[in-house]
């Protein structure tokens, strides 16, 4: 078994040695990360430019009020023809957020430049700083959600 593994290190080694010493490999090289560093620049720059920092456009939009704990509010206003974005006031800002699927049946909407996530389920939602790792604020009801009362399992 020493053998065998001594045998693996040896073949390893030389082809290892083999990649570098290669001239033909050695000229692509500095193209293959050019190219990488390319892409990577690219899928930045049309994630910034989707996330440009300005505060969405709330015109037309529904808002729905959330009284939350600890005296907290925000405001989330929906489309109803898309509901996969959202703006959000929260703390005298609007913040653009998109949905991200979930496997609970929750409805998650995200703003990952600011680390913002917002969690809503029938009885009440959250709002999450992902960043921090921490609740800006919980048991965040609606008019509509306090109406209800809560179901107890």
């Amino acid at each position: 078994m020493k053998t065998f593994n001594t045998l693996l290190l040896l073949i390893a080694g030389a082809t290892s040695a083999a990649i570098v010493t290669s001239p033909a490999l050695a000229q692509d090289a500095p193209h293959a990360a050019k190219k990488v560093a390319t892409k990577k620049a690219a899928k930045k720059n049309a994630h910034t430019a989707s996330e440009d920092g300005k505060e969405p456009d709330i015109t037309g939009l529904q808002p729905t009020d959330y009284h939350c704990e600890l005296g907290n509010k925000l405001t989330i206003y929906q489309n109803a023809d898309d509901d996969q974005k959202i703006a959000l006031r929260w703390n005298k800002h609007l913040h653009a957020m998109t949905r991200v699927s979930t496997t609970t049946g929750a409805n998650r909407f995200e703003d990952a430049k600011k680390g913002l996530v917002w969690i809503g389920i029938p009885a009440k939602g959250m709002l999450l700083d992902s960043k921090k790792g921490q609740q800006l604020a919980n048991e965040c009801k609606s008019a509509e959600q306090m109406q209800k009362p809560e179901q107890k399992s």
